[in-house]
């Protein structure tokens, strides 16, 4: 190969008994996911997903009624799959249609999105929470209504700031970082329409499947 022949010949000019050009180690950067990052993609995909379950659970544990904690977690990790096979999609398409391909970048910009998303859930979900305190005699079908709607403006305008950067960046930025810009553009809208209109709807639909 080109790497191989250009070694060789450095070698053979530099290379004497007291000088030797040593070949410690080779890193190959290119567009296409090798095995093990697909591997490692997944442990650590798999490893958020555990880590918000528990984190979740935890977090709401003084909340068992009527919807137990870890089933806040469920929820939270559903919308995630949701908003990262959104993501994923888009790209297969372009990459179909367009021929992009996707690297370590769009790993990077998957992660993102995961932490992105589930934040945005939780402020809808720790709003359910309080709201379940403060006004326990609701049901919880207005509860959950009440608190998307508290927490509506919020979100728009929080994932609407984010993406006027990310536009920017896929306008203005280097080839090298706007499939990147790209994937969180996606991720973060899907992300904002999971947590209104996605995971506070489960959150009434396994509690009336509870009940029934």
């Amino acid at each position: 190969t080109e790497h191989q022949e250009l070694l060789s010949a450095l070698r053979s000019r530099f290379e004497t008994e007291d000088r030797k050009v040593l070949e410690n180690r080779v890193e190959t950067i290119g567009p296409a996911i090798s095995s093990q990052l697909r591997e490692r993609s997944w442990t650590a995909g798999l490893a958020v997903v555990f880590a918000i379950i528990f984190y979740v659970a935890y977090a709401f544990r003084k909340i068992s009624k009527p919807v137990q904690s870890w089933k806040y977690g469920i929820i939270a990790v559903i919308a995630l799959i949701h908003d990262v096979t959104i993501t994923i999609g888009v790209f297969t398409v372009l990459g179909s249609l367009y021929g992009v391909e996707i690297g370590i970048p769009f790993i990077v910009a998957l992660l993102t999105i995961l932490g992105y998303s589930v934040n945005d859930t939780i402020v809808v979900f720790d709003r359910i929470r309080e709201t379940l305190i403060k006004r326990a005699h609701d049901s919880f079908e207005d509860i959950v209504n009440y608190s998307v709607n508290s927490t509506l403006q919020r979100s728009i305008n929080t994932s609407f700031t984010v993406l006027l950067g990310l536009i920017g960046l896929y306008v203005f930025g280097g080839d090298s970082v706007r499939y990147f810009a790209l994937a969180l553009i996606v991720g973060i809208i899907a992300g904002t329409y999971s947590s209104i209109f996605l995971a506070s709807p489960l959150l009434v639909v396994w509690q009336k499947w509870s009940k029934s």
